[in-house]
């Protein structure tokens, strides 16, 4: 290994290391980590300020903002904590009901908007219930966030890597929802039925009070009639525009970003939009885009190219093999990790993979599922864990890291079983091969390579 590869992988080392550990934040760590990368290719002669253009992935960074700005005016209009008691008065506080409504919502809004969102503002009203009512909040709230994970994983909005997946290997919305949907809602049938096993106890216990809950008036949850009308509007629109993008010759990008400019001019014409724009987590987009810097100086060190053979002969000798062992490894890293620079630093590999002849769609699939499903096995595995876990220790049943892992650790192993079936059983469903011709990842030299093909 030369210099530059040295001197690439070291920065990258050291980046994750403070990421993983959280002794800095990661996102003034990352950023160091991409000017870090930058400078070094410009004083080595490897990577430069203008490689920049290629390796970012704006059509992900452009997909997350406009959404951000879409659920952040939603979340002001308080259509989620309506959502949340309304069905919880449908149940008439049974709590089998009320883990299957509430969880069951959850992991609904989670498809389109992004998880974390949704359980900030799901949690607090399913703990005010089970107060109310006398009951455990405990299975209510794991079902939540570990079913929200689950439920991220159909769409290609759902999850973050899902998005940076989809637009690495120019997947669809349609194509998630035919080959990611079907897994989700077979590991979400059956993960309710773990869950009846598991909570039995808890479950089988009479609420009280459920006079005061059917008394509760969920249109007092909702601030701004007319703008949630606006809203939801727009929202159809977007979803609407999703289903058909591929037809449109529209990027996800921006189908998110005509929801956003068509939200803000309808609901807030003549008001500086400062206000709203501080609800969008810039300090995401730009972690993001420190990962995307920072993961394409590993490609044009030809760090990634050194991994990438050494897993294509495997690959080529057996595809389901090796999408198992993707789906499995990254399962189990997105356990420990956080998922998404797990999936910045897979994409240019499976992606070389595929620049060699080999149909990379099922090592697609796998990853998606791996690293959807993989947040599961741990409250550290993905933010929604984190904040449920959090806000579990404002009531009298503290969810514990031990107790967590009680319940992940197999939810995480149903989600990843249901998987493994799906690609054995039907291989050539997930095996079509991609047409590179029409690939957009923003990689520089992969992206030349699929240029030329």
């Amino acid at each position: 290994m030369g210099t530059i590869e040295l001197v690439a992988g070291a920065i990258f080392v050291v980046t994750f290391f403070f990421i993983l550990t959280e002794r800095i934040h990661r996102t003034v760590i990352g950023l160091v980590g991409a000017v870090a990368m930058v400078l070094a290719g410009i004083y080595f002669d490897f990577y430069r300020p203008e490689d920049l253009m290629y390796v970012v992935d704006f059509n992900t960074l452009g997909l997350l903002f406009g959404m951000m700005i879409l659920v952040g005016m939603l979340e002001h209009t308080g259509i989620f904590q309506y959502l949340g008691i309304w069905t919880a008065k449908k149940t008439k506080g049974n709590p089998w009901y009320l883990l299957v409504a509430l969880s069951g919502i959850t992991a609904a809004l989670s498809m389109i908007l992004d998880n974390v969102t949704t359980i900030i503002l799901i949690v607090p009203i399913t703990i005010i219930i089970a107060e109310m009512l006398k009951i455990n909040p405990v299975p209510i709230l794991m079902a939540e966030a570990l079913l929200s994970n689950i439920g991220g994983t159909g769409t290609l909005v759902g999850d973050p890597p899902n998005i940076m997946i989809g637009s690495a290997a120019s997947f669809s919305f349609n194509d998630f929802l035919i080959h990611t949907l079907p897994v989700v809602l077979v590991t979400w049938v059956v993960t309710l039925g773990f869950f009846k096993i598991l909570f039995r106890k808890d479950l089988a216990k009479q609420p009280d009070n459920v006079e005061q809950l059917m008394q509760m008036d969920e249109s007092h949850a909702i601030k701004e009639p007319q703008m949630v009308k606006k809203l939801l509007l727009v929202f159809a629109l977007v979803v609407t525009l999703f289903f058909l993008h591929s037809a449109l010759h529209l990027e996800p990008a921006v189908v998110a970003l005509i929801g956003a400019s068509l939200a803000l001019i309808l609901v807030a014409p003549k008001h500086d939009p400062q206000a709203i724009l501080e609800k969008c987590e810039l300090s995401v987009l730009l972690f993001f885009g420190s990962l995307f810097v920072i993961v394409g100086g590993l490609e044009y060190a030809g760090i990634l190219e050194h991994v990438a053979n050494l897993i294509t002969g495997g690959a080529e000798n057996n595809l389901l093999a090796t999408a198992l062992i993707i789906l499995w490894a990254s399962a189990v890293l997105s356990a420990i990790v956080d998922n998404i620079p797990l999936t910045v630093a897979m994409i240019p590999i499976i992606t070389y993979l595929g620049t060699q002849g080999i149909p990379t769609e099922i090592l697609w699939w796998a990853l998606a599922f791996g690293v959807g499903f993989g947040g599961n096995g741990s409250p550290i595995g993905s933010t929604a864990g984190v904040i449920v876990m959090a806000k579990s220790e404002k009531t009298e049943n503290p969810i514990s890291f031990i107790d967590w892992m009680k319940q992940g650790l197999p939810t995480m192993a149903i989600g990843l079983a249901v998987a493994t079936i799906a690609l054995t059983v039907f291989t050539p469903y997930f095996s079509g091969k991609i047409d590179v011709n029409n690939n957009n990842v923003t990689f520089g030299p992969i992206q030349q390579e699929l240029s030329a093909t």
